[in-house]
């Protein structure tokens, strides 16, 4: 059997194609090209590629909705899925319905090689069979920074998965979002979801709150509690802050995740219940570990899996995505003038350097919508400082010679390297799909 080299690529960005058709061939793979899912449907009635790289969002049929038609034919058919519009729904959509990998624009195309590869090999390995699917659930995570993508397709991967995860990240970066997220994309998503911040609840009512308590068990307990346990059976638990929990209860908990059993306060008899367990936590429970205020082995049965929930300075570019995102949802549910930001907001709110996360862009856009005079936001209402003021000579002129150098620096780069893309690249320490994308904006050619 000959080995896996034929690539079928489709997207209705022409400079995609070119960028795309040109790397994998360079690469020794023989590659086809369509302009929309309709042709390349056509195609595969009487052909079948080893692999196919596809865009989402194409006139006519998607890329979604052909991934769906060709997983039903070749259910083992590796298919790449790309987009621009890199949000949760669509990665977690592409991983669900079928697809072998997803791969946010703009991507490196070194990345697109290697992913490109390695599909090829899963074809060397597969004889094309399927893949289970599922529903789209919505969801309120957005974000299109590389860091937030990475969190997308955790989840994307763990959409039919029962594991624990822990969530690493700082206060107010939405790690519960994040465990939302990962149970409305699981098999459990018809079934509850229950959050408990251990940070939040006295040490002496842990158990009762966690497993609940049989009446009469203490002074006070009038009637039987029925535990966060109980009430999450068959759905998700979110445990956050689970650095919080007390040594004294940490025992219980772990025989919860080996034995799938709970004993509420005040009962002899064990409870069977089927939850699985999400915790989060800001601090590094390593070095909780290490300290002796968390089990080793504890930990070790919450991080099956480790996420990390991006602070909003690892994802600068989502700032003005998320501060739309507020300012719409908050002006939904209150009377304020304002309208929009200016133009000095959105740089003083990119500016910034976040220390509270995204729940301290919510807080200032919030204050700030109750307490401006203006129809538009300005820096101040924010509680920001003004960025530096440019005259329009100042900006048109910066940009020109800016537009004027980089077009000479992209001509110097391939005049030293006859041309050769991968060393011109490496000599402006961009990537191969960036030089391309340069190349295509200055309109030179190789």
């Amino acid at each position: 059997m000959s080995k896996a080299n034929n690539v079928w690529i489709v997207d209705d960005d022409k400079s995609i194609r070119w960028v795309l058709e040109r790397a994998l061939s360079r690469s020794g793979m023989n590659v086809d090209v369509f302009t929309d899912a309709e042709a390349l449907l056509t195609r595969l009635e009487s052909d079948v590629p080893d692999v196919i790289v596809s865009d989402i969002r194409m006139p006519g049929i998607d890329g979604l909705e052909m991934l769906a038609k060709i997983v039903e034919l070749h259910p083992k058919l590796p298919v790449i899925i790309t987009t621009a519009h890199s949000d949760l729904d669509n990665a977690v959509s592409s991983y669900q319905r079928g697809a072998f990998e997803y791969l946010p624009k703009p991507f490196d195309i070194d990345d697109a090689v290697a992913m490109t590869r390695r599909a090829l090999d899963y074809a060397d390995e597969n004889d094309k069979g399927a893949i289970d699917t599922s529903a789209n659930v919505p969801t309120e995570m957005i974000g299109q920074a590389p860091a937030m993508q990475e969190v997308f397709r955790a989840i994307g991967r763990l959409s039919q998965s029962n594991i624990n995860v822990l969530i690493n990240g700082e206060s107010g970066t939405g790690k519960e979002l994040v465990a939302k997220a990962l149970h409305q994309h699981s098999p459990r998503r018809d079934n509850a979801f229950i959050a408990l911040n251990m940070a939040a609840i006295p040490k002496d009512l842990v158990e009762s709150e966690l497993f609940g308590h049989e009446k009469g068990a203490f002074t006070g307990a009038a009637q039987q509690r029925i535990g966060r346990f109980e009430q999450a059976n068959h759905g998700t638990l979110f445990l956050d802050e689970i650095a919080d929990l007390p040594l004294s209860h940490q025992v219980k908990l772990l025989r919860f995740l080996q034995e799938g059993s709970i004993d509420p306060v005040g009962s002899h008899k064990p409870k069977q219940v089927d939850v699985r367990v999400l915790a989060a936590s800001h601090v590094k429970l390593e070095e909780a570990v290490s300290a002796g205020k968390f089990r080793e082995d504890l930990f070790f049965r919450l991080n099956v899996l480790n996420l990390h929930s991006p602070r909003l300075a690892e994802r600068k570019d989502d700032i003005e995505l998320l501060a739309y995102h507020y300012l719409r949802l908050f002006l939904a549910s209150m009377v304020s003038p304002a309208r929009d930001f200016s133009g000095d907001a959105l740089i003083a709110l990119k500016c910034h350097s976040w220390s509270g996360n995204v729940r301290e862009l919510m807080n200032r856009i919030q204050k700030a919508l109750v307490m401006c005079d203006g129809n538009l936001l300005e820096p101040e209402d924010l509680g920001l400082n003004n960025p530096p003021t440019r005259t329009n000579a100042e900006v048109i002129d910066l940009e020109s010679v800016r537009e004027a150098a980089e077009k000479k620096a992209l001509k110097n780069a391939l005049d030293h390297a006859d041309n050769n893309i991968s060393k011109a690249a490496r000599a402006l320490s961009v990537s191969r799909m960036t030089l391309y994308r340069l190349l295509d904006k200055h309109k030179l050619r190789v």
